[in-house]
């Protein structure tokens, strides 16, 4: 029989504020009794105002036993107790919540649509809390504005922006409301190294099942399903599950977006020209620190490389609740050299993203070249050992304290900027630690299971469907940078920066959270999961964690209501139990088509790119607009005119006549008048380009035909006198015999 408070549903339906109000005094006087009645109710509580100190019995079996009281684990144990089974979380570390309770308050999703069940109950009760004026101490409600991220509606009541300490209180209430047994700082006994596909010393199994888990200071618990809602998926490594760390190569699940994408690295991006090395120009006073000596690899190939780690700092400008950044022990002022050169060379954006929350606080992330992302030194951090993660998170704090205090600081950055920054400072009110920091680290991408299924990115783009839902993730792929390196040109570059988008919302295959049965049969992984790098950058949302998480719940309960392994249970009644209980498993609204990209490798003829060509200008990229060539296009954002130019080389081996084209994507805003330049030999041709006019032959427009000799061939854009916006995406020359006369004017 499910567990219901006072006999109600928790339906994912806003309540009104006067049950809200009596059910909290019900809620408060049962808990009362709840915690002098239960030996189990106090377990490891924070040092954020309760004790930890019962150790736990080998003689309890729950029935499900969750590693991680993550946001995915949190949803996970109330879905457990909403079905009548018994629970425990163990947490390693002293709060619970992860990373939404640990700074990241502007929740990234997507079409919000596609959240229900928990994960909506959720943000409808930060919109509840933030109800009640006792929770507005640092400005008025009615001087909050969000940009757009709270209810879009009166019939949504949700709210999907909040500080940490919000979140934190409404995990504790729905651990309270459930009388959840939580643990806290206490980690899985590990191998002492990489798990090699074996059971570990903290994992105790019987066949392909585990039957307990074992914690650094001794305690085991027992159950009958485990979940593991880790970010680094220890357990499933300890249980001896294959798993993988990086970026796949491009064959291995024929994922164009997949491994290292230097033509990809448009975003988050070095102005062009900033030198890498400690005395510019001089290669043997060697590279800066932070630049990738062997990178950044063949395109395409994998790598053992990780997206950057950051931390998601809640920061404020209020004066009385203010902490001022501090130039943290150790600073090295060449770490943030290419920080300062970045801007000498022409860098103004800020940054930083600096979104506002409620009370005059932030969640402030990554924005530009140089910013809170730590880039290349997380490659570790997955396999690593407690200690030395606690190492690694150590120096990610560092480096980021030190970022903060030279933008607030230093002479060099420009004076707009370390103007801006130096308003801002931690929050005295938000977490333990006196500098007002936080111990979550944004850990992105760990390690990533290996199942029977593994979403990709043909799941995102909805060349594959998954038969199989539990859930739906909304999100862009989106991967941060991975690596510094030296470009040909002898300038810094990052490369691993993908954010491809415009699909609508795609379901996520239960398959992909179960291991292969060979391997074990009780344990799901709702954050870890089977994907591949570019389908978890999409996946990897805290609102769609709190919907696997109670997915496995869901899906726990009935492996062990009909006693068979978690890939063996019915699809068909798990479905019908998550419909019954909110969760959104189907995508009925408008369907959004994913802007086409063209694999310049595949097309007839002589083809240059827009990352193969020589530019001024023309920074600006996107993918808005399909279909394009390779990667996405650039644009001149209607500005700078006459400063913006590029140049196509074209190799032509074969002398004859061609027809030139031209790739763009067509819009309103586009300029009617483009210079286009065409050199051939001693000749040369000056024509114009209507980019409102849609392309006849897919991406590309031609220009006419043109008799070519051997040897280079140049087609030069610019934005001289243009009357909106140029866009440069690709050339191709494509020999005449291959084309209809008719359609194209020929040029001696």
């Amino acid at each position: 029989m499910s567990y219901h408070l006072l006999g109600t549903p928790h339906a994912p339906f806003p309540l009104d504020d006067w049950t809200m109000q009596l059910k909290s005094l019900i809620r408060s006087l049962s808990l009362c009794v709840f915690l002098v009645a239960s030996p189990i109710a106090a377990v490891g509580q924070t040092a954020e105002g309760r004790d930890d100190k019962q150790r736990a019995s080998d003689d309890i079996a729950y029935d499900v036993v969750v590693y991680g009281g993550t946001s995915a684990g949190i949803a996970a144990a109330v879905q457990v107790k909403r079905m009548g089974g018994t629970v425990i979380v163990i947490e390693p570390s002293r709060r619970i919540g992860g990373l939404t309770t640990g700074g990241l308050g502007q929740t990234d999703i997507g079409n919000k649509a596609a959240i229900g069940g928990i994960a909506r109950e959720f943000y409808q009760r930060v919109h509840q809390y933030y109800q009640q004026p006792e929770h507005w101490r640092w400005q008025r409600q009615d001087q909050y504005r969000d940009g757009g991220q709270t209810q879009t509606a009166d019939s949504e009541r949700a709210m999907w922006t909040f500080e940490p300490s919000a979140a934190l209180s409404i995990m504790q209430d729905l651990v309270a409301e459930h009388e959840i047994p939580v643990v806290y700082e206490q980690r899985l006994q590990r191998s002492s190294g990489p798990a090699p596909n074996a059971e570990g010393p903290g994992v105790e199994m019987q066949g392909q099942k585990i039957v307990a888990i074992t914690m650094q200071n001794g305690d085991t618990y027992r159950g009958r399903v485990f979940l593991d809602a880790t970010y680094e998926g220890d357990l499933l490594a300890e249980a001896g599950v294959t798993y993988t760390v990086g970026r796949e190569a491009v064959a291995v699940y024929d994922e164009s977006l997949s491994g290292v994408q230097t033509r990809q690295a448009r975003h988050h991006q070095f102005v062009p020209g900033v030198a890498p090395y400690v005395v510019p120009g001089d290669a043997s006073s060697g590279l800066l620190p932070g630049i990738d000596p062997e990178g950044p690899g063949e395109e395409g190939s994998g790598d053992r490389r990780v997206q950057a780690y950051c931390y998601r700092m809640c920061l404020t400008d209020h004066p009385e609740n203010r902490i001022p950044f501090a130039k943290p022990e150790g600073y090295n002022a060449l770490v943030y050299e290419l920080l300062l050169r970045n801007f000498e060379a022409g860098e103004r954006g800020m940054p930083w993203i600096n979104s506002r929350m409620p009370n005059r606080k932030t969640d402030t992330n990554n924005r530009t070249a140089f910013s809170t992302d730590f880039i290349g030194e997380n490659y570790e951090y997955p396999e690593s050992s407690y200690e030395q993660r606690e190492k690694m998170a150590h120096r990610h704090r560092v480096y980021q304290q030190g970022l903060m205090w030279t933008l607030a600081n230093h002479p060099r950055v420009p004076d707009k900027i370390r103007n801006e920054f130096a308003r801002w400072g931690t929050c005295r009110d938000e977490f333990e630690r006196e500098d007002g920091w936080q111990q979550q680290l944004y850990v992105r991408e760990a390690r990533r299971m290996i199942g029977d299924s593994v979403m990709t990115q043909h799941h995102c783009q909805g060349r594959q469907v998954a038969e199989d839902a539990i859930g739906l993730a909304a999100y862009t792929m989106d991967s941060h940078n991975v690596q510094r390196h030296v470009n040909a040109d002898g300038h810094v570059r990052n490369e691993g920066d993908v954010q491809v988008g415009g699909f609508s919302p795609y379901p996520i295959a239960y398959s992909a959270l179960t291991p292969k049965a060979d391997e074990c049969e009780n344990l799901l992984v709702p954050v870890c999961l089977s994907a591949s790098h570019m389908a978890f950058g999409s996946i990897r949302m805290e609102p769609v964690f709190m919907v696997l998480g109670q997915s496995s719940a869901t899906a726990a309960m009935q492996a062990i209501e009909n006693d068979v392994p978690v890939q063996t249970i019915r699809y068909e009644a798990l479905r019908d139990r998550l419909a019954a209980d909110g969760q959104v498993l189907e995508w009925t609204g408008p369907v959004r088509k994913s802007a086409e990209s063209v694999d310049p490798q595949k097309l007839d003829g002589i083809v240059a790119d827009d990352e193969d060509a020589s530019r001024t200008g023309f920074e600006s990229a996107s993918v808005s607009i399909g279909p394009f060539i390779a990667a996405g296009y650039r644009h001149d954002s209607d500005s700078g005119k006459g400063q913006h130019r590029i140049r196509f080389s074209l190799s032509v081996e074969n002398p004859g006549t061609y027809d030139v084209r031209v790739a763009y994507s067509a819009n309103a805003n586009r300029a009617t008048n483009v210079p286009v330049t065409i050199h051939r030999g001693n000749e040369t041709n000056e024509l114009r380009l209507n980019q409102r006019k849609k392309p006849k032959h897919g991406a590309f427009a031609s220009l006419g035909q043109f008799a070519f000799p051997k040897g280079e061939a140049v087609v030069e854009i610019s934005n001289t006198d243009t009357n909106g916006y140029v866009v440069v995406d690709a050339v191709q020359l494509l020999p005449a015999t291959a084309v209809d006369e008719t359609t194209s004017p020929t040029h001696p």
